[in-house]
């Protein structure tokens, strides 16, 4: 075997890599217009919404079936018509306990079934008002919830003139007997509302709650201006930073007083406080050292005023009575209600406007009424001739604040009139309780 020299073993070592290396150049140049294969993830498609009733359901899916409930209707026969036995009502009896009473379903209100092809119904909507709602979902294990429906509110502005009475005035200007009462509420401590008299003239700013397009209540009253027996009287909802909002007059005192001129909504009363009344049970003339208001059995009954009862009991002739102590001045007293509301019992204290009690006719009474008794310093007064302590005013701090608001709440009280005024409003804090427009004659905007 011929010896092979290091140096052409150099050479020939070199020569076959040479030859390697333009061999893998001219493998990776014969097809140029080719690229690498590249992996594409492509991106999870995002789930369509599920598209949703008024009550959150998804009505779509399902077959619906509304109807009102019928006169004596159970809730066992209008679930077996779709197979729901004796046993399920039990579950769902159980599953309503603390979350809405079932005795509580009234003739007359919408019931919503939705049911679903293959194993029947799924869910029952009870609708107890326009607002709320009450789910029964029936799918594997039973539940059970209640709900609001969506409210929207729009600002509504109302005036007129009084011919017959506030209620009928105001129901024949498009409002309602909620609105009514309200607007007791916004003047109760400086009105007699049971002495309206025909002439007098009232304009309103308020919030109407829609649902649907359809209206299902009132909502704030943001100004109320009201001409009685020929003295006006304003009302300006502010809220004081952020503390709950009241109403004030245009000098930014506070409508509010110590007492609620009447412990119940706008009713009617039927015998004012007298020293000689002829008492229709024991026949005979007697002082009535009270106010008597006459309304239907189970009308709520409110504290005119914050204190602590002092007795709450039932006698012959009172009835079942509450009296209330507000201070070292001022008791009041609440006689010949059905029952007394939960917690009413003596050292219990009361915030203004709390729920005491309901109109009823224990004792000596021939009807249901409240009779409504007042003592200041021990002795029994009438309540429409005392003159009620007010609240605070708007402080400093808020003064500007409530002056921009007040005169947007007078431009939206009067915007016809304040087209017909050629300068500046002249408003309480400028020396001047009287609107320029209130010398001019009251329109009425349909």
């Amino acid at each position: 075997m011929p010896q092979v020299s290091p140096r052409s073993l150099l050479f020939f070592i070199t020569g076959i890599l040479a030859s390697l290396m333009l061999s893998s150049c001219s493998f990776g140049d014969s097809n140029p217009a080719e690229t690498p294969e590249t992996n594409v993830i492509q991106a999870a498609a995002e789930p369509e919404p599920v598209s949703v009733d008024m009550f959150g359901l998804p009505a779509a899916d399902y077959s619906v079936v509304e109807r009102r409930v019928r006169n004596g209707e159970t809730l066992s026969a209008m679930l077996s018509p779709y197979g729901v036995g004796h046993q399920q009502v039990h579950a769902i009896t159980q599953a309503s306990s603390g979350i809405f009473n079932l005795r509580r379903i009234n003739s007359g209100r919408d019931i919503r079934f939705y049911i679903n092809e293959t194993d029947g119904l799924d869910y029952l909507v009870y609708q107890p008002s326009q607002r709320d709602y009450v789910v029964f979902d029936l799918r594997d294990e039973i539940e059970i919830y209640t709900g609001e429906r969506e409210e929207s509110r729009v600002i509504k502005r109302i005036e007129g003139q009084i011919d017959g009475s506030l209620y009928v005035s105001l129901l024949e200007q498009g409002g309602s007997p909620a609105l009514v009462s309200r607007l007791a509420q916004v003047f109760a401590w400086q009105i007699d509302f049971y002495r309206i008299q025909r002439g007098d003239r009232y304009a309103l700013v308020y919030e109407e709650l829609l649902i649907d397009d359809e209206v299902v209540g009132v909502g704030r009253i943001h100004a109320a201006w009201l001409e009685h027996r020929g003295r006006e009287y304003h009302g300006i909802y502010f809220a004081q930073g952020e503390n709950a909002g009241t109403y004030f007059d245009l000098e930014g005192n506070s409508l509010q007083k110590a007492f609620l001129r009447a412990p119940l909504d706008y009713t009617r009363i039927s015998s004012r406080f007298t020293n000689r009344r002829y008492h229709p049970v024991l026949q005979r003339n007697m002082p009535h050292h009270g106010t008597d208001y006459a309304a239907p059995t189970g009308t709520p009954i409110r504290a005119v005023g914050d204190g602590v009862v002092t007795h709450s009991a039932y006698d012959r002739n009172n009835g079942n009575y509450i009296r209330i102590r507000h201070n070292s001045v001022y008791e009041t007293g609440y006689l010949h209600m059905s029952r007394r509301a939960n917690g009413m019992r003596a050292g219990a204290t009361v915030r203004q406007g709390d729920i005491i009690g309901y109109v009823g006719a224990t004792g000596l009474a021939t009807g249901p009424h409240l009779c409504f008794r007042f003592w200041q310093n021990g002795q029994p007064v009438d309540p429409y001739r005392v003159e009620m302590p007010p609240s605070e005013p708007v402080e400093a701090a808020y003064a500007s604040q409530f002056d921009e608001i007040k005169k947007d709440m007078i431009f939206k009280l009067f915007p016809e009139e304040q087209k017909k005024i050629s300068k500046p409003l002249l408003l309480a804090d400028e020396g001047n309780t009287r609107h320029p427009s209130y010398s001019l004659p009251v329109v009425l905007i349909q």
